[in-house]
């Protein structure tokens, strides 16, 4: 593989801009995001800077990054801690202490790349390295349409937990949590 994988930089927060907003202006972003670019797009830069500074170190959020040999970010995957008894962003109970996968991205030209996998591989080794106290599993959500991406979270080992919330954007669609536990 050409890309290097790796944790973001504090001072990587213009990379970070661009490759969110690139992900926004995707055609599956309706249904693989909660964000729209045009929300992104307002966002001021001290809002990116807080952003970046907090997936760059610490234990509550990673943001791993595909840089390509030119330079250029290609994908992203973002690991947030939830730790046992405080509340997701639904503000439903965390009942034990876990990841959240977000933020998925490959940009078009390198899906099918293996970037994604290797993406996964270092946001996972992540959260399982953690301690004090050991993450027990990680789950994501899926939008109930977007069905590529639920072929590929089963590949690489995540299965559905039956578990489904109804999209504060649309209620009548639901996404589907699915979960990989502790090795």
């Amino acid at each position: 593989m050409q890309h290097v994988i790796r944790p973001v930089r504090d001072d990587e927060w213009e990379k970070v801009k661009e490759l969110r907003i690139a992900s926004l202006h995707d055609a599956a972003a309706p249904i693989a995001f909660l964000d729209t670019a045009e929300l992104a797009e307002a966002r001021p830069d001290s809002f990116w800077q807080e952003r970046t500074a907090g997936a760059a170190s610490g234990r509550a959020v990673r943001q791993f990054v595909a840089v390509g040999p030119d330079g250029v970010w290609n994908g992203s995957v973002t690991v947030l801690v939830e730790e046992l008894g405080t509340t997701d962003f639904l503000d439903r109970e965390i009942e034990t202490t876990q990841g959240h996968v977000v933020g998925v991205f490959v940009r078009e030209g390198q899906r099918g790349s293996g970037l994604a996998e290797e993406l996964f591989r270092a946001g996972l080794e992540w959260a399982w390295s953690l301690e004090g106290p050991a993450l027990e599993r990680v789950r994501l959500y899926v939008h109930e349409r977007n069905e590529r991406a639920q072929a590929f979270y089963r590949r690489i080992g995540f299965q559905d937990s039956g578990v489904r919330v109804p999209l504060e954007s649309d209620p009548s669609a639901m996404e589907r949590e699915f979960v990989v536990p502790r090795p």
